[in-house]
């Protein structure tokens, strides 16, 4: 079978967008289902093309997952060491009284990188990937880089507070994992919420907590 030249397309859409259009609906599939709920043939049916030109485009789901995993986690890794960058410079020039928290800079962020593609958070964690695969293998490296991020986000929180104790940074990290994708999911079930509305309801969500745990600013 010949190989498609780098501009074929079908039914008159060039093939780079229609790649684009494989990998977003791709994305999505597999945020909503995961690696093991998703069929190529669903993929395919979504943009409108067979399953043997998305094989062509693509290769196996696996080649696929990785196509779609590998722009994602690099867009979520930076948005959220740019946020954690520009939290340490406001710190450091004095400005960060006038801008929003360092947790929220970091929310923004996420919900900026995902706007767009908001399930996309899901492919870092999916646990239907094959053990030892590339995918699995990247997946876990892109966790483990958020993870970090966010341990020394949570341990300069408790710093600034005077408080550290490794073992609260440690579950300070965790608990702010676990919220970072409840917050994910929700936004999820609600498309109409834009990224700076998410953003003030997580801003009014900690001062909530914040006021009800009789917790210092």
């Amino acid at each position: 079978m010949a190989t498609p030249s780098p501009r074929a397309g079908t039914k008159g859409v060039p093939r780079a967008r229609r790649e684009q259009q494989i990998l977003a609906a791709a994305t999505e599939e597999f945020g909503r289902r995961g690696y093991e709920g998703t069929s190529l043939a669903t993929v395919a049916a979504r943009v409108g093309v067979t399953k043997t030109l998305l094989h062509q485009y693509f290769g196996a789901k696996h080649d696929l997952y990785l196509a779609c995993l590998v722009p994602v986690g690099d867009r979520i890794l930076a948005a959220v060491r740019a946020a954690m960058q520009d939290s340490a410079e406001a710190a450091g020039d004095g400005r960060d009284g006038w801008g929003p928290p360092a947790p929220l800079r970091v929310l923004r962020g996420l919900f900026t990188a995902l706007e767009g593609q908001r399930e996309a958070w899901f492919l870092l964690h999916d646990t239907s990937l094959p053990a030892g695969s590339e995918a699995a293998g990247r997946a876990r490296r892109y966790r483990a880089d958020v993870d970090a991020c966010a341990a020394r986000g949570t341990a300069d929180v408790l710093l600034a507070a005077d408080s550290f104790d490794p073992l609260d940074a440690d579950a300070l990290s965790h608990a702010w994992q676990g919220m970072a994708t409840a917050l994910v999911r929700w936004w999820i079930n609600h498309p109409e919420e834009s990224v700076d509305a998410m953003t003030r309801r997580c801003a009014r969500l900690f001062a909530a907590a914040r006021d009800a745990l009789g917790a210092p600013e």
